[in-house]
């Protein structure tokens, strides 16, 4: 058995491990989602959403090795699923060039969230849409936690004990047959 080193033994390595994962990142082609019915793109706002939490505001770099961890089960998770367990829409306001000049306008924002099991570890995925742009990843986090009143509501009303069995194959398939 590999024997991990835990995030914090990992954080002096930290360059290279974000160079690692932009790396794996950009080989990352657009997606056909099941659940959505269209096409997800990896853009380079969704890498910049791992590392910054606001502009200019770069998230803890144990926070960020965590992710960085996660995309390859991001991806799986966006291949694989047929249904997105979480769905918000909203209007925000968004500076847009109009020949020329700078305004702003008022578009529609729909984010979907996925979460699931893999290698018995709970992760939730989010992808996002503005308009009637394209829908792109926009970030992946352990789903420890709920700060949500909806998700707490959700997470206690959730029944069964868990995994059934070890093979995130059989468990994706079992979660996603309707």
């Amino acid at each position: 058995m590999v024997e991990r080193k835990r995030v914090e033994e990992r954080l002096a390595d930290y360059e290279n491990i974000r160079a690692t994962a932009l790396k794996l990142y950009n080989t990352f082609p657009d997606i056909a989602s099941h659940a959505l019915g269209k096409q997800i793109s990896f853009t380079s706002e969704g890498f910049n959403h791992l590392v910054y939490s606001s502009p200019r505001k770069e998230r803890d770099k144990k926070s960020q090795i965590l992710r960085f961890d996660m995309l390859k089960k991001a991806k799986f998770i966006l291949e694989t699923s047929t249904t997105y367990q979480e769905y918000d829409e909203e209007i925000i306001s968004k500076r847009v060039n109009r020949r020329g000049k700078w305004i702003s306008k008022n578009v529609s924002s729909k984010s979907w969230g996925f979460v699931a099991i893999v290698q018995n570890f709970r992760v939730k995925v989010v992808v996002t849409q503005e308009g009637n742009g394209s829908i792109k990843f926009l970030s992946v986090a352990p789903a420890w936690f709920a700060k949500q009143y909806r998700d707490m509501k959700i997470i206690k009303m959730s029944t069964g004990g868990g995994l059934k069995v070890l093979d995130d194959d059989e468990v994706l398939k079992n979660a996603t047959i309707m």
